[in-house]
């Protein structure tokens, strides 16, 4: 049996730990931000969130515990281009992550970080997924559990909704998201990010997020745009469209992909044609001598 005059919970002692752990972070750690991801429309069978969204984000150190660089895969090459797998392990203090995300943020029902939420880096500029949170790490060293460790995988947007106030990310939105291109009438100057509504005639309503507007060519450019009774439609011309109060009539509606701006292998298909691949040979992908 165990001396009880000797204890590792000794509160002090644990609280002194963890401000050390604390400062540690925001010494040598990077000032990193967390977006909780929101439920939009889940798919029970599943378990998954297709049409995520991001509406907060919360800027708190983390420390990156990769000294030599992202782990993964990497730079994945096959036939049909390459994909970067690039994962990091972020560590973020227990009790600073519920000063900072869980105590202002009322979507929030756990006490820890979530698997789909996404983290920001300042450093890279890159947006990771988080895949996995480790809880018992460092294992129980004054009977506590002072830090979380994050392990992400980079994240490649799919048109989900980023509006967390800060500048870098939510130009990831205006840049890559599926994009109505509607050509408007004359009028009055349109405003960007308020709701843009067209009612149809059969009454349904479609409306879409003002990312952009070009007084210029009267182009009005709208993401994230859905109809109110959950099926495919889209602008139609002829017929007024009100921003904010304004009305104006609709002469004419493209839409814009931005998928492809978006792929990883813009860069190894702008070398590979040339430098990659040998289109001289009878079998570029693979030995012509056997051939």
């Amino acid at each position: 049996m165990r001396n009880f005059a000797f204890s590792e919970k000794v509160r002090s002692e644990q609280n002194l730990f963890e401000d050390i752990i604390i400062e540690s972070l925001k010494i040598y750690g990077q000032d990193i931000y967390y977006l909780p991801r929101d439920i939009v429309n889940e798919d029970t069978i599943f378990g998954q969130d297709v049409p995520s969204s991001f509406n907060s984000s919360y800027r708190i150190e983390m420390y990156i515990d990769n000294i030599e660089g992202f782990e993964g895969e990497g730079d994945l090459f096959s036939r049909f281009g390459v994909e970067i797998r690039d994962e990091a392990t972020f560590v973020v203090s227990r009790r600073r992550w519920k000063q900072t995300v869980d105590k202002y943020d009322n979507d929030i029902t756990g006490d820890r970080p979530r698997e789909g939420d996404l983290i920001f880096s300042r450093l890279t500029n890159k947006l990771f997924e988080i895949t996995h949170v480790e809880h018992e790490q460092p294992f129980y060293q004054l009977n506590n559990l002072p830090v979380f460790k994050l392990r992400a995988q980079l994240f490649e947007y799919n048109d989900e909704n980023l509006d967390t106030g800060v500048t870098a990310i939510d130009k990831i939105e205006k840049d890559y998201a599926y994009t109505y291109l509607v050509t408007l009438g004359e009028g009055g100057d349109v405003v960007i990010g308020n709701t843009a509504t067209q009612t149809l005639s059969s009454g349904v309503k479609i409306t879409g997020e003002v990312s952009k507007y070009s007084d210029t060519d009267k182009i009005l450019h709208l993401i994230h745009v859905g109809a109110d009774d959950g099926e495919y439609h889209t602008f139609v011309t002829g017929i007024n469209i009100f921003v904010n109060g304004l009305s104006r009539t609709v002469i004419a509606v493209s839409e814009e992909n931005k998928i492809s701006q978006n792929e990883q292998n813009d860069g190894f298909s702008d070398f590979g044609g040339s430098d990659f691949l040998d289109f001289t040979e009878s079998n570029p992908f693979g030995d012509p001598e056997n051939n």
